[in-house]
């Protein structure tokens, strides 16, 4: 699970945020740039780049927690190497969107909003994709699956692996 996966934090990632947060925090409102600025030099805001963050600007740990688990789009987990995305709007969940999403959770052995502990694959559940005419619809990386059975599903997680 993303919690037993180590921070990885780089010291040039560190200094590219430090950078940052030093030409911002001066700023009214610097909290939001620095935070969109600190995930995407990290992928995601773990504790290690949040304490970066309140120590630099001069403000509690809490408060920058505070805000980064406000806002949707931030995230405190890493994504994987892959992304994979089970659409779960009306369409698709009518056809088994969420028998889809359960195998895959079941054989990765993680839950939606968590990536595997090797960092290969992360997985999230959304609303809609857009392409309703091919439920049920799954993404990795963008590329778009559809008509998908949780045992395809499974079959195309595993092509991935086979590409390494």
């Amino acid at each position: 699970m993303a919690a037993n996966m180590a921070f990885r934090g780089t010291p040039k990632q560190e200094r590219e945020l430090r950078k940052f947060i030093k030409q911002h925090k001066d700023q009214p409102g610097a909290m939001m740039p620095v935070l969109q600025e600190a995930q995407g030099i990290y992928g995601y805001l773990p504790k290690e780049v949040q304490e970066i963050i309140a120590q630099e600007m001069g403000v509690p740990l809490a408060e920058v927690f505070g805000v980064a688990t406000f806002y949707s789009q931030f995230t405190l987990t890493p994504k994987g190497e892959h992304q994979i995305s089970v659409c779960l709007g009306t369409a698709c969940y009518v056809k088994g969107a969420d028998k889809i999403l359960s195998a895959i959770e079941e054989h990765l052995g993680i839950s939606s909003g968590e990536c595997t502990p090797d960092g290969f694959f992360s997985i999230e559940s959304c609303r809609c994709l857009g392409a309703c005419g091919l439920a049920p619809v799954m993404t990795i990386d963008g590329e778009v699956y559809g008509k998908v059975t949780p045992e395809s599903a499974v079959e195309i997680v595993d092509s991935y692996y086979e590409e390494v």
